[in-house]
């Protein structure tokens, strides 16, 4: 495996629009041998990506065996096992935060949110085995599996990363990259939407999602030493011609911009300033390019070809009656233009019909995958 070991997949953010990944990462199956291990050993995810990565990561030594994995996983779930959806726990939840307000802020208080994913704890505990990690890396299957998210405390965007003993912790304006061992509590920080999930606490700084403060995500691959970056994101096609509003939007459309914004305009810069690099190291001589310490890196990228958000309004419907009153509540209904439904509707139909597509998408873009991978 170490001939591979340049090879990286980034997976990023987006909540439910996740399934599409899994989808995708089945198509690349089509590649490769039943018992074939991971193609490519360096793993990083942020927000729900990371928690897709970190399940690659405890099968890297069976490629096909981990996408089933995920994609058993993603065919069955329920809002229930992600976030508390019923009524009456739902509202009770929104009541008590809102009743932490009157205290003093001396008192020690529970992390606020708008919805409570204790349930998503409990399921990662139940279908992640951490241990496999330590064992992949040891057995070279992989390289280094990196989880990102967004310290409150400093503003700085951190990759708690574990691998093989050549790595090191790094440190650059606004990123750092830590050497740790991977657990439940750091995917639960890495995918706390803002406002969405409540924060978490790691040793003495508080976490949210991975891609708030995430202004480099090819960072962190380069710096575990990939040369070769194959990214899954979530982002649909933008339309061709300005969309105009017809009224001033609500609060939801407004979150909808917001959680796009968060989840993928930083890559578009990155990939931009990655092409511009590639270029002016393609211009230096050998020497130049040596008194540089830069090196070319080949980028990827596949997003859905479809519209997201059409999909999910024609998922509404399977929502829990809480969770529906709550989006009413918030201004989002089946003809919202607020993309914010596409990231919460954990629901196994929608996330299914998105992993259907992502197979699709990757079928479609099979022979670019496969030469880019050198399979």
């Amino acid at each position: 495996m170490l001939e591979r070991h340049r090879f990286s997949l980034l997976l990023s953010g987006g909540g439910a629009r996740a399934a599409y990944q899994v989808g995708v990462l089945r198509a690349i199956t089509r590649l490769l041998p039943r018992n074939h291990s991971l193609p490519f050993p360096i793993l990083c995810g942020t927000s729900a990506g990371a928690i897709n990565a970190t399940a690659l990561a405890c099968f890297a030594s069976c490629y096909h065996l981990g996408v089933r994995k995920l994609e058993w996983v993603w065919k069955n779930f329920r809002t229930q096992q992600v976030y508390e959806s019923e009524f009456y726990p739902l509202f009770s939840y929104l009541l008590r935060n809102q009743l932490q307000n009157l205290m003093s802020e001396q008192i020690a208080r529970r992390p606020a949110s708008l919805l409570d994913n204790q349930p998503l704890r409990g399921l990662l505990r139940q279908a992640l085995n951490f241990n496999r990690i330590d064992r992949n890396i040891i057995t070279g299957h992989l390289k280094a599996i990196s989880v990102t998210a967004s310290s409150y405390s400093t503003n700085n965007s951190i990759s708690f990363f574990q691998g093989d003993d050549q790595l090191a912790d790094w440190e650059r304006a606004k990123r750092r990259g830590v050497r740790s061992s991977l657990n439940v509590e750091h995917l639960m920080a890495s995918a706390a939407i803002p406002l969405v999930f409540p924060t978490v606490k790691l040793a003495d700084e508080y976490f949210g999602d991975g891609s708030i403060h995430q202004l480099s995500p090819l960072s962190t691959p380069i710096h575990l030493g990939a040369e070769k970056i194959l990214i899954i994101g979530v982002e649909q096609p933008r339309p061709d011609r300005k969309h105009l509003l017809s009224h001033y939007p609500n609060n939801a459309v407004v979150a909808g911009h917001l959680l796009d914004t968060i989840f993928a305009d930083t890559l578009h810069s990155d990939l931009e300033r990655l092409h511009r690099i590639n270029h002016t190291l393609s211009l230096l001589s050998d020497k130049q390019r040596q008194a540089t310490h830069l090196k070319p890196v080949e980028c990827l990228a596949l997003n859905p070809a479809f519209n997201v958000n059409e999909i999910a309004a024609r998922h509404y419907h399977h929502l829990p009656w809480g969770i529906r009153s709550l989006m009413k509540l918030l201004g989002v209904r089946p003809d919202s233009e607020s993309s914010l439904l596409s990231y919460l509707l954990f629901d196994g139909r929608f996330c299914q019909h998105l992993m259907d597509l992502g197979y699709q998408d990757g079928l479609n873009r099979l022979d670019e995958i496969r030469a880019f991978l050198e399979i």
